[in-house]
């Protein structure tokens, strides 16, 4: 049996590196940051959650967003026709949803964009209907986007959760760069949040010949449309890893897709040599990111 495998383990638990990683360390209890005071937010939010049979998750991911104690908050929660008991859980919910509807659709895409088009707010993001947001993200997010009104798309660190919503892992970022977005798409999508003048001059819409790196392409569209990214150092969000989730059963879907992604920014399919090599600079000033947290912990990192 090779021993490849194991020797990468180690040497990823030795240097710290996570980004990528589904599952850095045994499953414990969650820690998250503590949510403030409400919030009124001079910009509005508006978050979209498309779901299909998810009744095992649905609930922690709306009660996130219901809790974060922010206004005006918009809520939209477009289900794909699930027929697992998911729509009976919304339901309990509808009463607090700016919108709530069921019925078959062409996939995700289709879905954030029928959420999209009713949305009203001044910054937008989605959420998974697996995932969740973390205590006081929202008002995070609303305060960064108003004190920098020349930032047009912001995103966080990312906690990974298992089925029980224990923690499995964290993805400590570094600073924004640009020229990663064309090899690897290292950004967690749940913590992504965006100016609706940016939504509009990338024409309102994800491309919903995208099943699985539609959230990649988009941050490309923002690029090549000028926007200015931030990296914010907190964790917004919580990624949830479960054998049903799209990452794990769709992976030859993906790895297309990406590919595809790849091709329109590099004009070629790099290698995975290419790849590795390529990634290196952001990869080790996520390593100087992730140590510097261990040796000089902070609040934010603690957190």
């Amino acid at each position: 049996m090779s021993i490849v495998p194991e020797l990468k383990t180690i040497l990823r638990h030795a240097s710290g590196f996570r980004l990528g990683q589904f599952q850095a360390y045994p499953p414990r209890p969650i820690r998250a940051p503590a949510a403030g005071p409400d919030y009124i937010s001079p910009l509005s939010i508006s978050i979209v959650t498309p779901v299909l049979n998810q009744a095992a998750f649905v609930a922690q991911t709306i009660e996130s967003v219901l809790m974060q104690r922010v206004s005006p908050l918009e809520y939209i929660v477009i289900d794909g026709g699930s027929t697992d008991g998911t729509t009976d859980t919304v339901a309990l919910y509808r009463k607090y949803l700016s919108h709530f509807e069921s019925q078959k659709d062409s996939g995700q895409s289709d879905a954030l964009n029928k959420g999209f088009a009713l949305a009203s707010g001044d910054i937008l993001g989605w959420l998974n209907g697996d995932d969740f947001l973390l205590p006081g993200a929202l008002e995070f997010v609303a305060r960064f986007f108003t004190a920098h009104p020349d930032v047009d798309v912001v995103y966080g660190d990312r906690i990974v959760v298992d089925r029980d919503s224990r923690e499995i892992g964290r993805w400590m970022l570094p600073s924004h760069s640009n020229r990663i977005l064309s090899w690897v798409d290292y950004i967690p999508q749940e913590t992504v949040f965006w100016r609706r003048r940016l939504w509009e001059r990338v024409g309102s819409r994800l491309d919903d010949s995208f099943d699985f790196a539609m959230d990649w392409e988009l941050l490309v569209r923002f690029r090549e449309c000028g926007a200015r990214f931030r990296h914010l150092p907190r964790f917004i969000g919580a990624f949830r890893v479960h054998s049903a989730q799209k990452t794990i059963a769709q992976k030859d879907l993906g790895l297309a897709e990406m590919n595809r992604i790849r091709g329109r920014c590099l004009g070629y399919v790099p290698s995975e040599g290419e790849l590795r090599l390529a990634v290196i600079p952001y990869v080790m000033r996520h390593l100087g990111r992730e140590w510097r947290s261990r040796l000089m912990p902070t609040p934010t990192a603690r957190s």
